[in-house]
């Protein structure tokens, strides 16, 4: 009997230490990089010695749309993860000083499969990637991107195969270019154009509601935490300028046919969507996945496109089972 309840001591004691070791504090680190003749400015949660994970966000967005609390739960299971800012946008290398985008010509050069005039491309974005890498001297990493960051995660992986670990790829298209640029221009109607720059209460108002169009139709928002996000954001940089630039590069991005260079790709790949998704239609990210070869895709009930709490336990899980498909 003695034995046995020592036996449930030392249990219970090394159960309430492996509880403790699951919630300690998990490193937290900030800082700019020199990278591909532009600053990029970026976090690392957990060791640098472990592995890493790489988020690329989407346009117009800061790195503070991957949450701390996903960061960390990717952290806890022994990686190392970077969300950066790309370039245009939060804290990163700013633009100021380029004009805005020549709609009609970009949309001309597209029709007619000619060279687009952009001031950069997702190429280069890519390229931003792989140069953080560089200056953080990891060699290798596992790239994960959500909607223009999941076309940048995939040149990423084409561009620079000797970096790349795993791809997922969120809510992204940009494989065959004849998809219809917005999956429910309906729902994406009820979004008023952009504010004054200077104007931020009007900026706070219309994100709010790009938050609640993008999330989908299951996605309850919570105003009160959607306008504290925004807000925060708004405090860390303010910088509605960038959007337009990393817009026509999206645009650009998507409508590229780049199917042969999808093809090229030999690393463990996930391509994820979202059933409600207003922006970017399932059908597109089934392309993507049906041209990298072994691919995998993964269709999530519900979801939108936006990287949301109802959603984040699904997404780690899946983004680590791919991980552990490149060991």
């Amino acid at each position: 009997m003695k034995t046995v309840i020592c036996f449930c001591l030392i249990v219970g004691l090394w159960a309430c230490s492996a509880q403790r070791i699951s919630r300690q504090a998990i490193s937290r680190q900030s800082g700019l990089a020199s990278s591909n003749r532009i600053t990029i400015a970026y976090e690392r949660f957990g060791l640098p010695k472990n592995k890493a994970i790489l988020l690329i966000a989407g346009t117009n967005n800061q790195l503070t749309a991957w949450p701390v609390s996903f960061c960390e739960q990717l952290a806890r299971k022994g990686y190392q993860v970077i969300r950066f800012d790309n370039r245009d946008a939060g804290l990163s290398t700013k633009f100021t000083q380029a004009t805005r985008p020549d709609w009609a010509a970009i949309g001309q050069a597209i029709q007619a499969k000619k060279p687009i005039p952009l001031l950069y491309t997702l190429d280069d974005m890519a390229d931003d990637a792989a140069g953080l890498l560089d200056y953080l001297g990891i060699d290798k990493a596992h790239i994960v991107g959500v909607s223009m960051g999941g076309m940048i995660a995939q040149r990423v992986a084409y561009r620079h195969p000797n970096r790349v670990l795993s791809l997922v790829s969120i809510m992204a298209g940009g494989g065959k270019a004849d998809f219809p640029l917005l999956a429910k221009p309906a729902v994406l109607a009820s979004i008023p154009p952009p504010a004054l720059p200077a104007d931020t209460a009007a900026y706070t108002q219309r994100e709010i509601k790009v938050f609640r169009a993008l999330g989908g139709q299951a996605y309850k928002a919570d105003s009160t935490q959607i306008r504290r996000q925004v807000e925060a954001d708004i405090q860390r940089s303010f910088y509605p300028d960038g959007y337009e630039r990393q817009g026509a590069a999206s645009m650009a991005g998507f409508y590229a046919g780049r199917e042969q260079q999808l093809q090229t790709i030999r690393v463990p790949t996930l391509v994820i969507h979202g059933s409600d998704d207003p922006l970017v239609v399932p059908d597109a990210g089934r392309n993507v996945a049906a041209n990298i070869p072994n691919a995998r895709f993964e269709l999530i009930e519900g979801m939108g496109h936006l990287i949301a709490e109802p959603w984040l336990d699904q997404l780690a899980a899946l983004i680590l089972n791919n991980t552990d498909r490149a060991r």
